[in-house]
């Protein structure tokens, strides 16, 4: 796959040339991108229903109209927080990936879980990696290097102590290596971790990286919110993307036919959505 390309979830359309004014450099995009979205959550910022709706906003273009209403011309013009766009980890990462293949740099986003968010728990979360020509690195755009994070957001190892790979953690998961109920979404009553919750991340992994950046709480081919199904197709792709990882030309090439060939593995036309902004099921056309 060329990740100088947009896909359909990361083009900015009509506001291309206000992403090509952002600076290429990573920790200046980085900040940028800090300076333009605003958790959700994290931040505890009582949104308007309104102002909520922008979270399930699947595409770049979208995300930056939310954006241009409130702030047209400049996107390195100064933001109040509290009127950044409303979104999550995967929206911080999917604009700066955007930006970064606006510039011509492959970029794409990695799925998984953190091990840097909450102490002893392992928080699901999306990051971004570019590539130098020679390798790829891990960046979390959405923490400031300047925040004293338990990792150099600007380098996040892809394994224990950083993002573990959905992948990863399954694997371990299976061989009986990580307490699975500490993956998930933070906080202590929060019911979204588990087997099953890993299980879909997996297929958000592969998803995302072949260009179905999709939200993080659509759900599609064999995933469910229960642990069900053929659970050897998930070791068997979860262990071609450690293999891909770790350099293996052929098991991308397996990895990116597996994905593109079989229902299972990727969305069709149609999604289910568990927003947490409704917390109801919505069956919703991903056609524009």
């Amino acid at each position: 796959m060329d990740y100088t390309r947009q896909t359909a979830y990361s083009d900015p359309r009509e506001f291309t040339a206000l992403l090509a004014e952002l600076p290429s450099d990573v920790p200046s995009l980085a900040a940028a991108i800090r300076n333009l979205v605003v958790h959700y959550r994290a931040s505890e910022i009582a949104f308007s229903d309104e102002r909520l709706r922008e979270i399930d906003s699947r595409w770049v273009d979208r995300l930056l109209a939310h954006d241009q209403e409130r702030f047209p011309g400049s996107l390195l013009a100064p933001r109040p927080e509290q009127d950044r766009i409303a979104g999550c980890c995967r929206d911080f990462t999917l604009l700066s990936v955007a930006a970064l293949r606006v510039h011509g740099v492959p970029a794409r986003s990695r799925v998984g879980f953190a091990d840097y968010l909450e102490p002893g728990f392992h928080s699901d979360h999306v990051i971004t990696e570019w590539w130098d020509g020679t390798r790829w690195h891990a960046v979390d755009v959405e923490f400031d290097p300047e925040w004293g994070m338990p990792v150099d957001p600007l380098d996040v190892p892809l394994g224990p102590g950083g993002l573990r790979p959905a992948s990863q953690v399954w694997t371990a998961y299976r061989r009986g290596d990580i307490d699975v109920n500490k993956c998930g979404v933070g906080g202590a009553e929060n019911p979204l971790r588990g087997a099953w919750f890993v299980r879909n991340y997996v297929l958000n992994e592969i998803a995302h990286r072949y260009g179905d950046e999709l939200l993080l709480w659509d759900t599609f081919g064999v995933q469910s919110l229960e642990l069900d199904g053929d659970l050897t197709l998930i070791d068997e792709v979860a262990a071609l993307v450690t293999a891909a990882d770790a350099g293996d030309a052929s098991a991308e090439q397996r990895l990116e036919h597996r994905y593109r060939n079989d229902p299972r593995l990727h969305p069709g036309p149609t999604v289910t959505s568990y927003s947490p902004r409704t917390e109801e099921a919505a069956e919703l056309v991903l056609a524009r």
